[in-house]
């Protein structure tokens, strides 16, 4: 890229920042790097950059890398959640592409900022990953790479089974030397203790326990049933060393920092898309320009074949609570007390408090439905795919289910001493979806690994309860 054309780039950044905060944006500040092919499919397939190296990630940089290079797919724009945040740009693209994308981006950075399910968020965890591939290439050549990365293998067959509300403070690794020393320089530093030290440590001791939140019950993590596999499996497998374990509290923290991006898909995709449109139309942009822009926001923000689009669907959402909360019915101004003109705080009220099952829950309306044509469709007889509900309200109720606990199995931990024997017991919770049998399988032959002892799983097929059973060697049902 010439640098005419970045600084003219520069120039517009400028004014969309300003337009964007005029709108009632509030990004982090936000540093954008224009980079080539090969780098923007690193850091999405990678997610992070600068993290641990594993073969999925390189698998999916190979799968992104050629169907750009032959022209089937495209990423625009990765941005990465920290304070500041980052933006890249594909150095192919347009004038045009470039500048609806820092628009997008800023719209993705303010609900970084100010959605509640990130608030916990590592802002720095750049440098946390950073920390983190050091730790592991420290692993591999103390343990050797074929077996660290058989071990990552097992830890990232089960990442997505942590308990997205488990936010306290816990001693997640084992100390390593440098901590150690670390800790007695602090000790040092210490003034002497005084006569109302245990007063002032009263809520600093709070802060730092367990949390068992009730007298004379084992600390979270110990309790039963356990969602958060990775956790319990990492306190207490009878198998793990220390930097197996190490290992998954550096996954479990990375997993920890992707959740709210999951639990957050469609509204913050429709929430940059909402104000993409409208920072681009505010911009005094020239006609080809401007007809290259409606041609990639609708290509964004339009229906796609045999799936939701996140954009399309959030898009539309949030126009529609803008609509009606300028324009409120007579029965709305009665019942609920609604004032005309009230869209615009409306929607910054759903961007700073909802996820996307109550955003969809709370406001995907009959009539959204009706005009989006959304149907629930089934496979039939294991022979053709065929639109089995149309009623609004049974749309809405699966689209949620979907999104419940992102869309993967509800697993549970039940046992971590089944039969007295230290075996792990696992329990399926459920709700009208069978487990694929060949991937569990495969599963808890992984499990098995983190847990070094018989492991089982007990699940429903064909509306029967039957147990999977793994003991190192053989797989075997009851």
């Amino acid at each position: 890229m010439e640098d005419r054309e970045i600084k003219d780039l520069e120039k517009t950044l400028e004014q969309i920042w300003e337009i964007a905060r005029n709108f009632g944006l509030d990004p982090f500040p936000t540093r954008f790097e224009i980079v080539p092919a090969t780098v923007m499919y690193e850091i999405g397939s990678y997610a992070l950059p600068g993290r641990y190296s594993h073969w999925t990630f390189g698998k999916a940089y190979h799968r992104m890398k050629t169907m750009y290079d032959f022209g089937l797919s495209r990423i625009y724009e990765v941005v990465i959640n920290t304070n500041p945040s980052y933006g890249f740009l594909l150095e192919t693209n347009s004038p045009v592409q470039n500048k609806l994308v820092m628009a997008h981006v800023l719209g993705h950075v303010d609900f970084f900022k100010n959605n509640a399910y990130f608030s916990k968020t590592n802002r720095r965890m750049v440098e946390s990953v950073s920390t983190h591939a050091g730790r592991m290439s420290e692993y591999e050549f103390k343990y050797g790479r074929k077996r660290v990365e058989r071990f990552l293998d097992a830890v990232l067959s089960v990442e997505e089974h942590i308990d997205p509300n488990f936010f306290i403070r816990r001693e997640q690794s084992p100390p390593r030397e440098d901590d150690e020393r670390k800790g007695a320089d602090e000790q040092k530093k210490r003034p002497p203790a005084g006569r109302y030290d245990d007063l002032w440590n009263i809520g600093q001791q709070s802060a730092e326990s367990d949390d068992s939140g009730i007298e004379g019950q084992p600390p979270r993590g110990e309790r039963l049933p356990e969602k958060d596999l990775i956790y319990y499996v990492m306190r207490n497998s009878p198998a793990l060393e220390d930097w197996q374990r190490d290992v998954m509290a550096m996954v479990r923290e990375e997993m920890e920092y992707f959740v709210p991006q999951m639990q957050t898909k469609t509204m913050n995709e429709g929430w940059a898309s909402f104000h993409h449109a409208r920072i681009m139309r505010e911009l005094d942009l020239p006609d080809n320009e401007l007809l290259e822009f409606a041609d990639l926001h609708s290509g964004v923000v339009s229906p796609q074949k045999g799936q939701l689009n996140p954009y399309y669907l959030g898009y539309k959402i949030f126009e529609d609570i803008e609509r009606r909360w300028d324009n409120p019915t007579e029965d709305e101004r009665r019942d609920f007390g609604r004032k005309a003109g009230e869209g615009r705080a409306k929607i910054f009220e759903v961007r700073e408090l909802e996820s996307d099952v109550s955003f969809l829950r709370n406001y995907l309306t009959e009539e959204l439905c009706e005009e989006l044509d959304l149907y629930v469709f089934e496979l039939v007889d294991d022979e053709e795919w065929t639109v089995t509900e149309k009623s609004w309200e049974r749309v809405r109720d699966q689209l949620v289910a979907n999104l419940t606990n992102f869309g993967f199995p509800y697993i549970v931990v039940a046992d971590g001493d089944y039969e007295g024997r230290r075996e792990l017991y696992l329990k399926h919770s459920y709700e009208g979806a069978e487990l694929d049998s060949s991937y569990a399988r495969k599963v808890l032959e992984h499990v098995h690994t983190l847990w070094g002892r018989p492991v089982h799983l007990e699940t429903i097929v064909d509306d029967e309860r039957i147990r999977m059973h793994y003991d190192g060697e053989d797989h075997d049902e009851d």
